[in-house]
């Protein structure tokens, strides 16, 4: 909103500092009327607009680099002050400052979900609830429960291992977080595992792939319910560093490799995998209420590139899955540019992969849009696509 009303209040954009200082003026001059864009912030300092607006252009004039934007400042807040209302009022007539989205991607996302663009806008304007994994290799859900509860820290099971955490707690301080009892999951990115391993008996000989796997959360959990030989890939070396730290933590092994799983001529050794997790680079349109300015950093073009390097990434591991072993294909998205409209040409490419039930869609604090996730918790899950292909036995 913030960024909207500037634009009103200026002839031409100005400079990034000027920006970013006027955001913040017009940030704390709307909080106490509750007109701020997204979640509610009860504990924010209140100030009066005389404060505000004489503390900022202070500020301006001790910076250098501001100093002659002073008084350009002062009188655009000024006038913010004396024409509120016709601006607030002008405002909400203009989409991307209702919803606190680009104006692109509120089309896209009408576009994808019609029935429900409105409440996916809403959701990412609200800051996800903090839910944590129970590590099976360890303790039990209702045990770790009572630890929390001990603790005095309130929390509500959903899933099979999931804790949602009524008010977030600092994860340093969570009972037993060192010693691997449990790891912090969205209830979205949980779903993974058990789609991956569902409906079948895993031993040790069966070899699993997770290709994009850093920072190792599903990777993780996958270990804490089979015991399979996995091999976690990532391109960025540090980025593995942080798998083998979540696994250690955890209590678990696995192989991991900083590779390109796109170009498997340099990683694979030729043997076949059982089962292939692919979580794949992607918008993060789904983890928006996480991050909520990876909003303003993509771009529109951003979705159609990135759908062709999950394209590139399918066909790429494809021939890696024996005939009869299944793929998981994974985003952070509510795009159905990389959901559902890569699944129908990735089908249409390959003759020998079978669409099994999956969750689909799975829009931010709701339920699936197939129907088959659903729960009784208050602050829902995060956004994210589910598809199963299981290859064709010969």
């Amino acid at each position: 909103m913030t960024r909207a009303l500037l634009a009103c209040l200026v002839q031409r954009q100005p400079d990034p500092a000027v920006q970013a200082l006027m955001c913040c003026a017009l940030s704390l001059l709307l909080i106490d009327s509750g007109e701020t864009s997204g979640a509610p912030v009860p504990d924010a300092p209140r100030y009066s607009a005389h404060t505000v607006v004489n503390q900022v252009v202070e500020a301006a004039k001790a910076d250098r680099g501001l100093q002659r934007q002073s008084a350009f400042i002062n009188a655009c807040l000024r006038r913010f002050l004396r024409e509120r209302e016709i601006l607030l009022t002008r405002l909400a007539e203009q989409p991307q400052a209702r919803w606190n989205h680009p104006l692109w991607w509120i089309e896209r996302v009408q576009q994808d979900h019609p029935d429900h663009w409105q409440s996916i806008l809403e959701a990412n304007n609200h800051p996800g609830p903090m839910a944590l994994r129970v590590n099976r290799r360890k303790t039990d859900r209702q045990a770790y429960a009572k630890v929390l509860a001990t603790a005095g820290i309130d929390a509500q099971p959903f899933g099979d291992d999931g804790l949602e955490l009524r008010v977030p707690y600092p994860v340093e301080r969570l009972p037993g977080f060192d010693q691997g009892l449990c790891s912090v999951q969205d209830a979205a990115a949980q779903m993974a595992a058990g789609v991956l391993l569902e409906g079948r008996t895993w031993t040790p000989a069966d070899r699993v792939l997770d290709a994009c796997a850093a920072p190792g959360g599903k990777t993780a959990h996958v270990l804490e319910l089979a015991d399979v030989q996995m091999l976690a890939l990532d391109l960025d070396p540090k980025r593995c560093e942080r798998i083998h730290q979540n696994l250690d933590r955890l209590g678990l092994a696995a192989q991991v490799l900083s590779a390109d799983a796109a170009h498997a001529d340099a990683w694979w050794d030729g043997k076949p995998f059982d089962a292939i997790l692919l979580d794949a680079p992607c918008t993060a349109s789904g983890i928006v209420r996480r991050h909520p300015d990876v909003r303003w950093l993509r771009r529109a073009s951003d979705v159609e590139q990135l759908a062709r390097i999950q394209r590139n990434l399918l066909d790429a591991l494809w021939p890696l899955l024996r005939p009869g072993g299944r793929l998981v294909y994974a985003t952070c998205s509510v795009f159905r540019a990389e959901g559902q409209d890569q699944v129908q040409a990735f089908l249409a490419r390959h003759t020998n992969a079978v669409l099994c039930p999956s969750p689909g869609h799975l829009l931010p604090g709701h339920a699936s849009t197939s129907g088959e996730f659903n729960d009784n918790r208050s602050g829902g899950h995060d956004g994210f696509f589910y598809a199963r292909f299981d290859k064709a036995p010969h």
